[in-house]
C-alpha cells in the first residue's frame, strides 16, 4: 500500500463495485456537486443546501437498506423514495427560479427520475417477497 499523503491511500486493487442503484445515486450526486458550486448565493445556502442534504440522505438510506435483511429493508427503501420525490420537486423549484439552467436541470432530473424508478422497482419486489401470501406458500 503506497501512501499518497496524510489521509489519502492508493490501493493496488480497485474498490469493489457498488450496486447499480447506489452507483447511479453516487454518480448523480457527484454531478450535483459541480452544479452546487456555481449556484447563486441566494439559493446556494438555502435551497441548494437542502438539495445537497437530500442527496446524501438518499444515498444513506439506500446504503442502509442494502445491508439489512429482506424484512428490514422496506422502511429504508420507502424513505429513499420519499426523499427522492422531494429532491425532484426542489430541483424543479431551483430550475423555475432560474438558479440552474435547462441543461443542468435536465441532466440531474433524468438521473433522479431513474433513481426513483429503480427504488420503485426495488420496493415492489420487496413487497412481493414480504407479502403474507408468499410466506404461507413457503411453509
Amino acid at each position: 500500500m503506497n501512501k499518497l499523503n496524510a489521509g489519502h491511500i492508493i490501493y493496488s486493487t480497485p474498490p469493489p463495485p457498488l450496486l447499480p442503484l447506489l452507483a447511479k445515486a453516487k454518480s448523480c450526486y457527484l454531478q450535483w456537486i459541480t452544479f452546487y458550486e456555481t449556484l447563486p448565493k441566494i439559493h446556494k445556502y438555502t435551497l441548494g443546501q437542502k438539495i445537497d442534504t437530500l442527496f446524501v440522505e438518499v444515498i444513506e438510506a439506500i446504503s442502509i437498506a442494502t445491508f439489512l435483511s429482506r424484512e428490514e429493508k422496506q422502511p429504508w427503501v420507502r424513505l429513499a423514495i420519499r426523499k427522492t420525490d422531494t429532491l425532484k420537486i426542489l430541483l424543479m423549484v431551483l430550475w423555475e427560479a432560474k438558479s440552474i439552467d435547462n441543461k443542468k436541470y435536465l441532466a440531474l432530473s433524468v438521473k433522479v427520475e431513474e433513481i426513483g424508478k429503480m427504488l420503485g422497482g426495488w420496493s415492489g419486489q420487496l413487497a412481493k417477497q414480504n407479502s403474507p401470501a408468499i410466506k404461507t406458500r413457503e411453509k
